[in-house]
């Protein structure tokens, strides 16, 4: 869905609050609370969509427990926010989004983390299978060098760098997880793949990085030597790498600069375009992700 077609399918609050009930609740509203599906209605005239609990008395609406709880932003804009994001390929900073939709700098990024969020709990309901490529990249920095023209260590590619390393595997023809990690040794590898990788079948394809040779012992691994060629039959991890190159040119693109801390936002919403690349309803499964996704 583009942006027109969200303003023109939601043009009111009310429209959004009941295109959500349907995609939460379908025809049997529930009490987020106790679960109690002997709810109400609630009839106020100044708050639409509000419920009652008949069982542990407690007042309601679709958007408790979810991205959009407590907001005071209209959830129109909260709709076209989310066409922006899923449609812009190269995302977009709080900045445009601000202008975009008339709110202050603080709220436009408040809600494009949000819907991160939303994109994030989507990439991980899957595991991946078959022929898998795993590697590992760096994101951040700025592109300044020394006086002697050698990049700094916050600069530096590749590994031994001090910037925020991002772990990924992809599933030839499929889908691809990645997340940032603290570390980039053995046991966090493992811990990644094993965590996303149906492993019986399946095949594993990295480069020769020592940390994943203790894969050997879970699942059937391939290497593929860089320093002598970067195909060799099917022994590649170009697929991964291809995704590589559009997080780091959002990176380089848009955003410029972000803190690790918030890095795993962006990879998410990297992830969720790429696995959502040949699915033309990408607005509908990420609003259906959202209305069930707690904030961060």
């Amino acid at each position: 869905m583009n942006l027109l077609q969200a303003m023109k399918q939601f043009p009111t609050q009310e429209a959004c609050i009941a295109h959500l009930e349907k995609a939460r609740w379908g025809d049997t509203p529930a009490c987020p609370l106790c679960g109690s599906v002997e709810v109400a209605r609630k009839q106020e005239n100044y708050r639409v969509g509000r419920w009652n609990c008949h069982a542990c008395k407690s007042s309601f609406n679709v958007l408790s427990g979810t991205i959009f709880s407590r907001t005071k932003v209209p959830l129109q804009k909260w709709f076209v926010a989310t066409a922006i994001l899923v449609n812009a390929k190269k995302s977009v900073s709080a900045h445009q989004l601000a202008r975009d939709l008339e709110l202050n700098v603080k709220t436009a990024w408040y809600l494009a983390m949000r819907i991160r969020r939303a994109m994030a709990q989507e990439e991980y309901s899957y595991f991946l299978r078959g022929i898998v490529e795993a590697d590992e990249t760096y994101v951040g920095g700025r592109p300044r060098k020394t006086n002697t023209g050698k990049s700094t260590g916050h600069n530096r590619p590749g590994r031994g760098t001090d910037k925020t390393p991002v772990i990924g595997a992809v599933e030839r023809g499929g889908r691809v997880i990645a997340d940032t990690i603290e570390y980039v040794d053995s046991w966090t590898i493992r811990k990644f793949l094993l965590g996303n990788i149906y492993t019986d079948g399946s095949t594993l394809i990295t480069d020769q990085f020592p940390s994943y040779r203790p894969m050997k012992q879970h699942i059937d691994h391939l290497t593929v030597d860089h320093g002598v060629h970067y195909v060799d039959g099917m022994k590649h991890t170009n697929t991964i790498e291809g995704f590589w190159s559009l997080l780091k040119r959002a990176w380089l693109g848009t955003h410029h600069h972000y803190t690790r801390k918030w890095a795993v936002a962006y990879v998410a919403e990297a992830a969720f375009k790429y696995n959502m690349r040949e699915i033309p309803d990408a607005f509908e499964r990420l609003l259906g992700v959202a209305i069930k996704a707690e904030s961060w």
